[in-house]
Protein backbone atom coordinates (compact mmCIF):
# COMPACT_ATOMS: atom_id res chain seq x y z
CA UNK A 1 0.00 0.00 0.00
CA UNK A 2 1.59 2.92 -0.86
CA UNK A 3 1.00 5.60 2.12
CA UNK A 4 3.25 8.73 0.85
CA UNK A 5 5.43 9.65 -2.23
CA UNK A 6 8.53 11.51 -0.78
CA UNK A 7 10.27 14.11 -2.90
CA UNK A 8 13.46 12.07 -4.87
CA UNK A 9 16.63 14.48 -3.92
CA UNK A 10 19.05 11.65 -5.66
CA UNK A 11 19.42 8.21 -7.48
CA UNK A 12 21.25 5.56 -8.91
CA UNK A 13 19.87 4.89 -12.34
CA UNK A 14 20.90 2.28 -15.18
CA UNK A 15 19.57 1.29 -18.46
CA UNK A 16 17.02 -1.17 -17.92
CA UNK A 17 17.06 -4.80 -18.52
CA UNK A 18 14.18 -4.50 -20.48
CA UNK A 19 15.41 -2.64 -23.24
CA UNK A 20 12.16 -1.57 -24.37
CA UNK A 21 12.14 0.03 -21.42
CA UNK A 22 14.28 3.22 -21.05
CA UNK A 23 16.17 3.43 -17.45
CA UNK A 24 16.05 1.63 -13.80
CA UNK A 25 16.31 2.98 -10.92
CA UNK A 26 17.88 0.80 -8.54
CA UNK A 27 17.52 3.13 -5.46
CA UNK A 28 16.53 7.15 -4.18
CA UNK A 29 17.21 8.94 -2.17
CA UNK A 30 20.62 7.34 -0.82
CA UNK A 31 22.75 8.74 1.79
CA UNK A 32 25.48 6.75 1.01
CA UNK A 33 26.66 4.03 -1.68
CA UNK A 34 29.06 1.22 -1.37
CA UNK A 35 29.85 -0.69 -4.37
CA UNK A 36 31.34 -4.18 -3.59
CA UNK A 37 34.49 -4.98 -5.91
CA UNK A 38 35.78 -8.62 -6.14
CA UNK A 39 39.17 -9.26 -8.04
CA UNK A 40 37.92 -13.14 -7.83
CA UNK A 41 34.79 -15.06 -8.25
CA UNK A 42 33.77 -13.31 -9.70
CA UNK A 43 36.29 -10.50 -11.09
CA UNK A 44 35.08 -6.95 -11.70
CA UNK A 45 36.41 -4.92 -14.60
CA UNK A 46 37.31 -1.24 -14.09
CA UNK A 47 35.01 -0.45 -16.97
CA UNK A 48 32.14 -1.36 -14.68
CA UNK A 49 33.58 0.54 -11.78
CA UNK A 50 33.82 3.50 -13.66
CA UNK A 51 30.61 3.53 -14.97
CA UNK A 52 29.31 3.31 -11.70
CA UNK A 53 31.14 5.82 -10.13
CA UNK A 54 30.30 8.24 -12.66
CA UNK A 55 26.69 7.51 -12.05
CA UNK A 56 27.37 8.11 -8.40
CA UNK A 57 28.92 11.05 -9.23
CA UNK A 58 26.41 12.83 -11.26
CA UNK A 59 24.15 12.75 -8.37
CA UNK A 60 26.17 13.71 -5.65
CA UNK A 61 25.79 10.62 -3.68
CA UNK A 62 29.37 9.83 -1.36
CA UNK A 63 30.49 6.30 -2.38
CA UNK A 64 33.14 4.06 -0.67
CA UNK A 65 34.42 0.98 -2.84
CA UNK A 66 34.34 -2.72 -0.71
CA UNK A 67 36.93 -4.89 -2.28
CA UNK A 68 35.59 -8.09 -1.06
CA UNK A 69 36.68 -11.72 -1.02
CA UNK A 70 40.75 -10.74 0.00
CA UNK A 71 40.74 -14.17 1.41
CA UNK A 72 40.65 -16.08 -2.28
CA UNK A 73 42.90 -14.06 -4.05
CA UNK A 74 45.94 -15.84 -5.41
CA UNK A 75 49.64 -14.29 -6.09
CA UNK A 76 48.25 -13.03 -9.24
CA UNK A 77 44.75 -11.31 -7.93
CA UNK A 78 46.37 -9.66 -5.15
CA UNK A 79 48.75 -8.04 -7.24
CA UNK A 80 45.39 -6.68 -8.92
CA UNK A 81 43.97 -5.91 -6.26
CA UNK A 82 46.91 -3.94 -4.82
CA UNK A 83 46.59 -2.00 -8.29
CA UNK A 84 43.10 -1.49 -7.76
CA UNK A 85 43.68 -0.12 -4.49
CA UNK A 86 46.02 2.56 -5.25
CA UNK A 87 44.06 3.80 -8.71
CA UNK A 88 41.10 4.50 -6.80
CA UNK A 89 42.56 5.88 -3.62
CA UNK A 90 44.74 8.00 -5.55
CA UNK A 91 41.97 9.31 -7.83
CA UNK A 92 40.33 10.39 -4.53
CA UNK A 93 37.74 7.37 -3.38
CA UNK A 94 37.66 5.91 -0.39
CA UNK A 95 38.90 2.29 -0.22
CA UNK A 96 38.96 -0.60 1.89
CA UNK A 97 39.16 -4.32 1.73
CA UNK A 98 36.77 -6.47 3.52
CA UNK A 99 35.46 -9.97 3.46
CA UNK A 100 31.98 -9.76 4.22
CA UNK A 101 31.42 -13.23 5.72
CA UNK A 102 33.71 -11.85 8.94
CA UNK A 103 31.75 -9.81 10.88
CA UNK A 104 35.23 -8.36 12.66
CA UNK A 105 36.04 -7.72 8.96
CA UNK A 106 32.93 -5.58 8.52
CA UNK A 107 32.79 -4.29 11.77
CA UNK A 108 33.76 -0.70 11.32
CA UNK A 109 30.23 -0.20 8.78
CA UNK A 110 28.11 -0.91 11.43
CA UNK A 111 29.19 2.57 13.08
CA UNK A 112 28.88 4.04 9.49
CA UNK A 113 25.68 2.84 8.26
CA UNK A 114 23.90 3.56 11.68
CA UNK A 115 20.79 5.93 11.13
CA UNK A 116 21.72 6.32 7.23
CA UNK A 117 19.78 4.63 4.19
CA UNK A 118 22.73 3.27 2.31
CA UNK A 119 23.00 1.39 -0.85
CA UNK A 120 25.27 -1.90 -1.57
CA UNK A 121 25.54 -2.31 -5.13
CA UNK A 122 27.90 -4.24 -7.73
CA UNK A 123 27.70 -7.54 -9.82
CA UNK A 124 26.48 -10.87 -8.77
CA UNK A 125 28.47 -13.06 -6.60
CA UNK A 126 30.47 -10.11 -5.25
CA UNK A 127 28.88 -10.65 -1.60
CA UNK A 128 26.12 -8.19 -1.12
CA UNK A 129 23.79 -10.27 0.38
CA UNK A 130 26.08 -11.84 2.50
CA UNK A 131 27.55 -8.34 4.08
CA UNK A 132 23.90 -7.36 4.49
CA UNK A 133 23.52 -10.32 6.68
CA UNK A 134 27.25 -9.77 8.81
CA UNK A 135 26.05 -6.28 9.50
CA UNK A 136 22.38 -7.49 11.18
CA UNK A 137 21.96 -10.72 12.68
CA UNK A 138 18.46 -10.36 12.20
CA UNK A 139 18.03 -10.60 8.90
CA UNK A 140 19.09 -13.34 7.18
CA UNK A 141 18.91 -12.97 3.18
CA UNK A 142 19.36 -15.74 0.73
CA UNK A 143 23.18 -15.98 -0.68
CA UNK A 144 24.40 -18.44 -3.70
CA UNK A 145 27.25 -19.96 -4.70
CA UNK A 146 28.96 -18.74 -8.22
CA UNK A 147 28.98 -20.53 -11.09
CA UNK A 148 31.96 -23.01 -11.67
CA UNK A 149 31.68 -22.85 -15.64
CA UNK A 150 31.38 -18.89 -15.72
CA UNK A 151 33.13 -17.88 -12.64
CA UNK A 152 30.41 -15.33 -12.14
CA UNK A 153 27.75 -14.56 -9.56
CA UNK A 154 23.95 -16.79 -9.45
CA UNK A 155 20.96 -14.46 -9.19
CA UNK A 156 20.22 -14.51 -5.78
CA UNK A 157 18.27 -11.28 -5.14
CA UNK A 158 16.02 -10.42 -8.04
CA UNK A 159 14.62 -7.03 -6.74
CA UNK A 160 15.92 -3.90 -4.61
CA UNK A 161 15.11 -4.35 -1.09
CA UNK A 162 15.41 -1.99 1.75
CA UNK A 163 15.68 -2.89 5.09
CA UNK A 164 15.41 -1.81 8.43
CA UNK A 165 18.41 -1.82 11.18
CA UNK A 166 18.31 -2.87 14.37
CA UNK A 167 20.92 0.17 15.01
CA UNK A 168 18.59 2.54 13.02
CA UNK A 169 18.73 3.49 8.99
CA UNK A 170 18.47 1.17 6.35
CA UNK A 171 20.35 -0.76 4.20
CA UNK A 172 19.03 -1.61 0.43
CA UNK A 173 20.15 -4.72 -1.24
CA UNK A 174 20.02 -4.31 -5.17
CA UNK A 175 19.79 -7.30 -7.25
CA UNK A 176 23.41 -8.12 -9.06
CA UNK A 177 24.14 -5.74 -12.10
CA UNK A 178 26.06 -7.52 -14.99
CA UNK A 179 26.43 -4.53 -17.40
CA UNK A 180 25.95 -0.63 -16.14
CA UNK A 181 24.73 1.51 -19.09
CA UNK A 182 24.57 5.05 -18.90
CA UNK A 183 21.82 6.75 -19.10
CA UNK A 184 20.38 10.56 -19.56
CA UNK A 185 24.14 11.63 -19.60
CA UNK A 186 25.23 14.85 -21.64
CA UNK A 187 28.45 13.11 -22.91
CA UNK A 188 30.46 16.87 -23.06
CA UNK A 189 29.86 16.67 -19.59
CA UNK A 190 31.69 13.46 -18.96
CA UNK A 191 34.97 14.58 -18.01
CA UNK A 192 33.42 16.68 -15.20
CA UNK A 193 32.42 13.09 -13.57
CA UNK A 194 36.16 11.37 -13.56
CA UNK A 195 37.68 13.56 -10.40
CA UNK A 196 41.53 13.52 -11.72
CA UNK A 197 40.12 14.94 -15.33
CA UNK A 198 38.20 17.72 -13.78
CA UNK A 199 41.15 19.34 -11.90
CA UNK A 200 42.72 20.10 -14.62
CA UNK A 201 39.96 20.71 -16.86
CA UNK A 202 40.69 24.24 -16.87
CA UNK A 203 43.64 24.12 -18.76
CA UNK A 204 42.65 22.48 -21.77
CA UNK A 205 43.31 25.17 -24.95
CA UNK A 206 39.44 25.02 -25.74
CA UNK A 207 36.73 25.35 -23.16
CA UNK A 208 34.58 22.71 -24.97
CA UNK A 209 37.61 20.25 -25.35
CA UNK A 210 36.31 16.57 -25.21
CA UNK A 211 40.20 15.04 -24.58
CA UNK A 212 40.28 13.02 -27.75
CA UNK A 213 41.61 14.59 -30.43
CA UNK A 214 42.00 18.45 -29.39
CA UNK A 215 45.67 19.90 -29.88
CA UNK A 216 46.72 21.50 -26.07
CA UNK A 217 44.23 19.27 -24.24
CA UNK A 218 45.38 18.96 -20.62
CA UNK A 219 44.23 15.62 -20.01
CA UNK A 220 45.62 14.29 -22.78
CA UNK A 221 48.97 15.58 -21.46
CA UNK A 222 48.37 14.06 -18.00
CA UNK A 223 47.36 10.82 -18.93
CA UNK A 224 51.35 11.31 -20.97
CA UNK A 225 52.88 12.66 -18.12
CA UNK A 226 51.53 9.89 -15.47
CA UNK A 227 49.09 11.96 -13.84
CA UNK A 228 46.06 10.09 -15.03
CA UNK A 229 45.91 5.98 -15.26
CA UNK A 230 45.56 4.77 -18.42
CA UNK A 231 43.14 2.90 -18.11
CA UNK A 232 40.75 5.16 -16.71
CA UNK A 233 41.29 7.55 -19.31
CA UNK A 234 40.86 4.06 -21.93
CA UNK A 235 37.48 3.97 -19.70
CA UNK A 236 36.38 7.46 -20.83
CA UNK A 237 37.10 7.34 -24.52
CA UNK A 238 34.89 4.02 -24.62
CA UNK A 239 31.66 5.60 -23.06
CA UNK A 240 32.64 8.43 -25.16
CA UNK A 241 32.63 6.60 -28.07
CA UNK A 242 30.36 3.95 -27.64
CA UNK A 243 26.44 3.45 -28.34
CA UNK A 244 25.80 2.43 -24.51
CA UNK A 245 22.34 1.20 -25.31
CA UNK A 246 24.67 -1.40 -28.37
CA UNK A 247 27.08 -1.98 -25.14
CA UNK A 248 24.85 -2.90 -22.54
CA UNK A 249 23.03 -4.99 -25.26
CA UNK A 250 26.07 -6.72 -25.92
CA UNK A 251 27.22 -7.22 -22.06
CA UNK A 252 23.55 -8.07 -21.26
CA UNK A 253 23.64 -11.23 -24.43
CA UNK A 254 26.70 -12.51 -24.53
Amino acid sequence: MITSILERQNYIIRRSVNLSKRSHILAANIDHVYLLVTVAAPQTQTGFIDRFLVTAEAYHIPITILFNKIDLCNEEQMARLERLLKLYSDVGYRCKTICAKRKDSVAFLKDEIKGKKVMFGGHSGVGKSTLVNSLDENLHLKTGEISEQHLSGQHTTTFAEMFPLQSGGYIIDTPGIRAFGLIDFDKTELSHYFLEMREVLADCKFNNCQHISEPHCAVKTAVDEGEIDPERYINYLNIMESDEEEVYRRDIYK
